[in-house]
């Protein structure tokens, strides 16, 4: 840099006029403005040169952003058949699907349940779930919620469904309201895929609504079948008629008098 300078110096001292003794006064003022065109000059040149030692900001390099392979992100329907009878139907507002995984990610799910002439039967909905691409399986998790076809409900954290044995469990708490009110939890849950006969495997306590008055119910329903069954046992039998009185043969061979007041 200071050599830099050193050469705009010799090049104004070069162009600058020798001072002579009789020298007018246009050739100074003339001097003088030389002098300044060559300081604006000189910092233009110096600025110039301060701007290119700056350091070039290199680019970065490429990142590459991992997307799923497949993505919906509006309505998607999922049906699962049986013999060419739908088992179940899902519904959902966002699938994925990476390349490097079978697992298909939904959320959140609503399934419709099926029984075997095609009917709705039952209904479960949760905050997201899982399933792989042949439907062996699906899990459904977060705020899960069953509506069974006899109206009870169940609430729990986490339902898997097994294509393999069509069985529903869970190993998570539950919470089970039948359709009379009871209210039953516990730890642990099985049932069939179309939640008609379901069980709490441990842990198990209950709220029963008018315990008493179906105690009695059922008691009284228990004793009309036992009688129903077991109807009282004829064992009356005909009265035979009473016979009259005969008269008594004597025996072969021996001859036969008459009494006395006989004719």
């Amino acid at each position: 840099m200071a050599q830099f300078l050193q050469n705009i110096q010799n090049v104004q001292n070069a162009f600058a006029p020798t001072s002579r003794p009789a020298a007018s006064c246009c050739a100074s003022r003339a001097s003088r403005i030389v002098s300044r065109l060559w300081g604006v000059f000189a910092c233009a040149i110096l600025a110039a040169f301060l701007l290119g030692c700056e350091e070039i900001e290199e680019p970065k390099p490429w990142i590459r952003v991992e997307r799923p392979q497949m993505l919906f992100t509006d309505t998607t329907l999922l049906d699962s058949y049986d013999k060419g009878v739908l088992n179940w139907r899902l519904k959902t507002a966002y699938l994925e699907r990476w390349a490097d995984k079978e697992i298909v990610t939904v959320r959140p799910v609503f399934v419709d349940i099926y029984d075997s002439i095609g009917e709705r039967v039952a209904f479960l909905r949760a905050d997201s779930g899982s399933l792989d691409m042949t439907f062996t399986y699906v899990y459904a998790y977060g705020h899960v919620y069953a509506l069974t076809p006899k109206g009870a409900s169940v609430r729990a954290d986490s339902l898997l469904w097994n294509k393999k044995d069509n069985l529903v469990r869970t190993a998570s708490y539950v919470r089970v309201v039948s359709e009379d009110g009871d209210v039953l939890q516990g730890v642990g849950f099985e049932s069939d895929a179309q939640f008609d006969n379901w069980k709490i495997l441990s842990n198990v306590t209950g709220i029963f609504q008018d315990a008493a008055k179906r105690m009695k119910d059922e008691d009284k329903r228990q004793a009309e079948a036992e009688r129903l069954s077991n109807p009282p046992s004829s064992s009356s039998q005909a009265s035979k008629p009473a016979s009259s009185p005969s008269r008594k043969a004597p025996p072969r061979g021996l001859p036969f008098r008459p009494k006395a007041g006989m004719p």
